[in-house]
């Protein structure tokens, strides 16, 4: 099997195209072209983790965090990045990043938090815009269903759990076929009338290139006349965080109890405790501050995510619980969420998650 087949549905489950601009998601070294003996998950591809690849016959290396993450102008093995490109490129060890590509999808990293949870009723804290286009195309009568099933079967058409969703009017074409065409109806140098339906159907730009392909290929027309439209409409399955509710409501001490000992928390970080209980809960993996006012927005009564600052305790304001627990901690269930998801794709084939224990930061107990 070949890299980019292993590849392939991690970027169907989360498109390289949901990446933030800062981001280097994607191969980070090695060929896609290349087999592939294993692959070993990680939330960081540092050099142990490289090393382990190389003991454990894996030479593709899945990490959550790019370990290359602005330019390098040299290689020479200062720092912990050079060395383990370096370590990587010697043993022919490919490294791929997924990172806030996964971040943005609803099943994602936040998603995974809220599994562990419980949370129900969920939805996407800061849904992206911008992200969705709308094809409209017109055709005969007689070829509307073959064009449609086409569409849908590329990928246009869904909208949240619904699927080979459309719109479709009726009324009549016309066209003058010039010299040297080779028209499917009509005749050359003169207009022709057709019946014909305008089918419309939306989908995320990423898959505007596939979705051409299937309308011509499906289409009995030698020019298809169609039009593309954006959208800002807020694409609902994809952005930053995850709200959503427990079950019941929990006495704020007791919720901060299980968020410690689901995510196995040596300490929590806080602000004010506040006289009311938990039910709506906000999260986001990793340095998620950016979110603080949107959780508040969305009426939570706790956002839970990582890297907080001193200060950007008291955005808090009295409106709800800020809980830090950590950047590891916040991300650690990603390792399980890439390993669901190529085992369930390749069960026969050698699927690892790492040894190493990559958390940096490391707190003193006494």
């Amino acid at each position: 099997m070949l890299i980019r087949e292993i590849i392939a549905p991690l970027e169907k489950f989360a498109p390289p195209a949901l990446q933030e601009d800062y981001d280097n998601t994607g191969l980070i070294c090695g060929n896609s072209s290349w087999e592939c003996s294993g692959v070993l998950l990680c939330l960081d591809s540092t050099e142990d983790v490289i090393s382990e690849a190389k003991e454990k016959n894996c030479n593709l290396v899945i990490a959550h965090h790019p370990i290359v993450f602005r330019g390098l102008k040299k290689i020479t093995g200062k720092n912990y990045v050079e060395q383990t490109i370096i370590n990587a490129i010697k043993n022919d060890v490919a490294i791929y990043a997924i990172h806030t590509n996964l971040d943005n999808v609803i099943g994602g990293v936040s998603g995974k938090m809220a599994d562990k949870l419980g949370l129900i009723n969920r939805s996407i804290l800061a849904p992206k815009t911008n992200l969705l286009r709308k094809l409209s195309v017109f055709v005969p009568v007689d070829y509307q269903q073959t064009l449609m099933d086409a569409l849908f079967t590329a990928g246009a058409g869904a909208i949240g759990d619904y699927s080979d969703c459309s719109f479709s009017t009726t009324g009549n074409g016309t066209f003058k076929a010039g010299p040297g065409t080779n028209p499917f109806i009509g005749k050359i140098n003169e207009r022709h009338t057709e019946q014909e339906v305008r089918v419309e159907v939306i989908f995320p730009h990423w898959q505007e290139a596939g979705i051409i392909r299937a309308m011509k290929a499906n289409h009995p027309y030698e020019v298809v006349a169609h039009d593309i439209y954006a959208l800002t409409n807020l694409f609902q399955e994809t952005g930053a965080g995850i709200i959503g509710e427990l079950s019941e409501s929990q006495p704020a001490e007791q919720f901060l109890q299980t968020l410690k000992n689901t995510f196995n928390i040596p300490v929590i970080k806080h602000s004010r405790m506040l006289n009311t209980a938990i039910r709506k809960v906000a999260l986001c993996g990793g340095a998620g501050n950016f979110l603080t006012g949107a959780a508040i927005g969305a009426g939570a009564d706790i956002y839970i995510t990582a890297d907080l600052k001193y200060h950007e305790f008291f955005d808090a304001d009295g409106k709800l619980l800020l809980a830090d627990i950590g950047h590891y901690e916040s991300e650690q269930f990603s390792i399980d969420l890439l390993f669901d998801i190529l085992s369930n794709k390749f069960p026969n084939f050698a699927v690892l998650k790492t040894g190493v224990h990559t958390n940096p930061v490391q707190y003193f107990k006494g």
